[in-house]
């Protein structure tokens, strides 16, 4: 798409709300290769391109401990994505979709998550690989790999007894 009026065969827009109901605060920048979404891959891949995610004050201090994790859930947002088209048709097969059922960067939220492996960390740079976004992406939130965190299931009742 070149311009905010082209549309694939099928594809629905929207008029926007005049307002937004939450805030988020960009905690620092995201660092690629790629210039443009052109340029971009279109999923990241874990033995890709270091990149840079730059953390900035005070959101740096939030970083003490993530060394301790091989995999990093990240966050951010798709500040040139549209954010109006409901219904989009892929240029890889045709078909039209709804956005929520597409991995699309063409969405109401244009948050996206991305599963990166950390490099290294040089102070309030985290070194990964595996992102698949533009740079100077906005970054919205980092946290552990979730299998990390899994739960332990709770002890049966009666468990050790005896």
């Amino acid at each position: 798409m070149t311009s905010r009026s082209d549309l694939r065969p099928g594809e629905t827009a929207i008029a926007l709300p005049a307002e937004t109901q939450a805030g988020i605060f960009f905690i620092g920048r995201i660092r690629t290769p790629w210039p443009d979404r052109l340029a971009c891959p279109r999923q990241g891949r874990l033995d890709g391109p270091e990149c840079r995610i730059e953390v900035a004050a005070p959101w740096d201090a939030a970083l003490d401990g993530i060394e301790a994790f091989e995999l990093i859930e990240v966050l951010y947002w798709l500040h040139e994505s549209r954010r109006d088209i409901l219904r989009q048709s892929p240029k890889t097969d045709g078909t039209t979709r709804g956005a929520f059922a597409l991995r699309s960067p063409v969405r109401p939220n244009p948050i996206a998550t991305q599963l990166v492996r950390l490099v290294r960390r040089e102070g309030n740079v985290l070194v990964v690989r595996g992102l698949d976004c533009i740079d100077g992406t906005p970054l919205v939130d980092l946290k552990p790999d979730s299998c990390a965190y899994t739960p332990l299931a709770p002890a049966k009742a009666g468990a050790g007894e005896g």
